[in-house]
């Protein structure tokens, strides 16, 4: 899915995943952050962070789950006569 003008793309996987594990993004995305943020007349680096409830996700969701083999079936068993 890479424009026509583009590399094969094995080519450009190649480089990307080279890039990637030599930390080439890393180094690129902290020098624009830093440019942006001059531009913007901020300091290079943000000197607070804001955290909410509904941006901290917990692993626990409503308590303890587990797997009961007696709730396989999702029909309604018929009621034995007594």
């Amino acid at each position: 899915m890479l424009p026509h003008d583009f590399p094969p793309w094995k080519t450009v996987s190649y480089y990307f995943y080279t890039w990637r594990d030599q930390g080439v993004w890393e180094q690129v995305h902290s020098i624009l952050r830093v440019d942006v943020r001059r531009l913007q007349g901020h300091e290079d680096t943000p000197s607070a962070a804001i955290l909410d409830s509904q941006t901290v996700k917990t692993t626990e969701a409503g308590g303890p789950k587990g797997y009961d083999a007696g709730k396989k079936n999702r029909r309604p068993q018929a009621a034995s006569p007594r």
